[in-house]
């Protein structure tokens, strides 16, 4: 874990600041995953370590929610000899587009690159279930869910980093009158 720390540290991942999150909640800190994956040889890295944590699993697809699971998907599914995808929201809701399609009865893995609420991976399990796939689990790169969280089937990160999180309302960040910046792909209601 330590290792996979400094990786993440010396490439910028985590940053520090006021951040609000894809999920509407403010933080002091954010993964940005995308200062890693666009170097290919550690995207290549990462993505073979999310696929070693479901080596023992069967898996057809891999299909990960854009922005955030586009890049990792194709790694994690290079590393499993399969074929990958992703899903992306029109209008706000998470859907298949540009050609893709799940077998009926295909054993999919969806990945994320930083789990936090688990909102986005929940809606694409939602979409590979429409389309008649099995999901064999979940796996992301960074899990930073509240402790208490879990999701329906088998989830597996490389790295669980926790960083507290703050309702709009309760933010200490508001209240000193820190710059709020966001970083995410997710439009938020708030």
């Amino acid at each position: 874990m330590e290792k996979i720390m400094e990786i993440l540290a010396r490439y910028g991942v985590l940053q520090e600041g006021h951040f609000l999150l894809s999920s509407g909640l403010h933080s002091d800190k954010y993964l940005q995953c995308a200062q890693i994956l666009q170097y290919p040889e550690q995207a290549g890295k990462l993505g073979g370590e999310v696929a070693k944590k479901f080596s023992e699993e069967k898996i057809d697809l891999v299909v990960g929610p854009a922005l955030g699971g586009v890049v990792l998907a194709h790694e994690v599914a290079r590393s499993l000899g399969c074929r990958g995808i992703f899903t992306e929201r029109k209008d706000g809701i998470m859907q298949l587009r540009r050609g893709f399609s799940i077998e009926h009865g295909s054993r999919v893995l969806i990945v994320e690159d930083v789990v936090t609420t688990g909102k986005s991976a929940l809606e694409v399990c939602e979409v590979v279930e429409k389309e008649g796939g099995e999901i064999a689990g979940i796996g992301s790169i960074v899990d930073r869910s509240p402790k208490d969280f879990e999701f329906p089937v088998p989830f597996r990160s490389i790295i669980r980093v926790e960083v507290e999180t703050y309702t709009p309302g309760q933010c200490p960040l508001c209240d000193r009158g820190v710059p709020l910046v966001k970083p995410g792909s997710r439009e938020s209601k708030n």
